[in-house]
């Protein structure tokens, strides 16, 4: 069973453990973590507290980090928020997507109250979109320069999974644990967690 705790460490010593393990990489342009965003990971607890951000460090117990997953995009007022992963190339098709996105679905539905999950893969990216129709999101259609890498604008496929439909998923079924509670500004709904 993985590991997956809100990132917490310094900057440098988040980054400096994923490009060890991942030394082929370019996390500066995956991650954002070039000269002009290197505060990013340093504002994490900022954007976690005012609920801009929820990031998780996904650990292999043998191995150490392995990838990043989060939520972010959260609405209070439609009760929804976006996950995002990335894992280094290693763990591609070992398991680690299903079980952190079981890890984030619990957390979104049953700690934080949300109606709703969203997910975007580059449409060209067959890999991830299959990835997350397996892990039961839906496929609801294509955003035209959507996202932006650089200067380069990309298109995004939308997949999204509710509260009903991941109670049937098979991410329900995946066992988790979760410890401690939710950052307030994330707490939306009424909780039906343990």
């Amino acid at each position: 069973m993985l590991d997956i705790k809100l990132i917490r460490e310094q900057p440098d010593a988040v980054r400096e453990a994923l490009l060890k393990r991942h030394a082929s990489v370019d996390f500066s342009e995956l991650l954002g973590w070039d000269d002009t965003r290197r505060g990013q990971l340093a504002s994490l607890e900022a954007k976690r507290e005012n609920g801009e951000l929820l990031d998780f460090l996904v650990i292999h117990p043998e191995h150490g980090p392995i990838g990043v997953t989060g939520l972010s995009e959260l609405s209070t007022r439609n009760r929804h928020a976006t996950v995002g992963s990335w894992f280094g190339r290693d763990y591609w098709g070992t398991g680690a997507n299903p079980e952190s996105k079981a890890l984030i679905a619990k957390v979104a539905f049953d700690e934080l109250g949300l109606d709703r999950l969203t997910a975007w893969a580059n449409t060209r990216n067959g890999r991830s979109q299959i990835a997350l129709e397996k892990v039961g999101f839906r496929r609801e259609g294509v955003l035209r320069s959507w996202h932006r890498h650089g200067e380069t604008l990309h298109d995004v496929v939308v997949f999204g999974m509710t509260r009903p439909h991941w109670e049937r998923s098979p991410l329900a079924a995946i066992p988790v644990q979760i410890e401690g509670n939710p950052p307030v500004a994330f707490a939306v709904g009424q909780r039906t967690g343990n």
